[in-house]
């Protein structure tokens, strides 16, 4: 069977969608047909995608924030977390934690992640993160 003939058909009968739909049947779909909703996501699938979007956070933050590069890997992945979260356009309005990280000012940094909204809409993450922040420690 030819693989790649099969995808142009498929693609050429159902179509092919970026973001989630609802089908003709009545369910939630995306990409070529993938029916989420009695389907779901295998782990591998779920895997592929938490990977392609750390690749992404990680970018976003190597060429949004400048002393990103010499951080600890605990507080690479304490702005990570946050980005993943927020996203980077709303991760980067945390400017008093930004200019704190960039004089080294950890626990000012934690302090200023501890006082927003996000802290309070995110309750424990936010306590850990910052705490991760604080002491370069992972959260056991």
């Amino acid at each position: 069977m030819s693989d790649r003939r099969l995808i142009k058909m498929l693609t050429l009968h159902e179509g092919k969608r970026h973001h989630v739909y609802t089908c003709s049947s009545g369910k939630l779909t995306v990409g070529v047909g993938r029916n989420l909703e009695d389907l779901g996501l295998t782990d591998g699938e779920i895997n592929f995608l938490l990977r392609n979007d750390l690749t992404r956070v990680q970018s976003e933050l190597l060429n949004a924030v400048p002393c990103y590069h010499r951080l600890s890997e605990v507080r690479q992945c304490v702005l990570m977390d946050m980005c993943f979260n927020l996203g980077i356009n709303r991760f980067m309005q945390f400017k008093m934690m930004l200019t704190a990280l960039e004089m080294g000012e950890y626990k000012e940094a934690a302090n200023e992640m501890l006082d927003s909204r996000w802290a309070k809409q995110v309750g424990q993450r936010a306590n850990r993160l910052a705490n991760m922040m604080a002491t370069d420690e992972w959260y056991e």
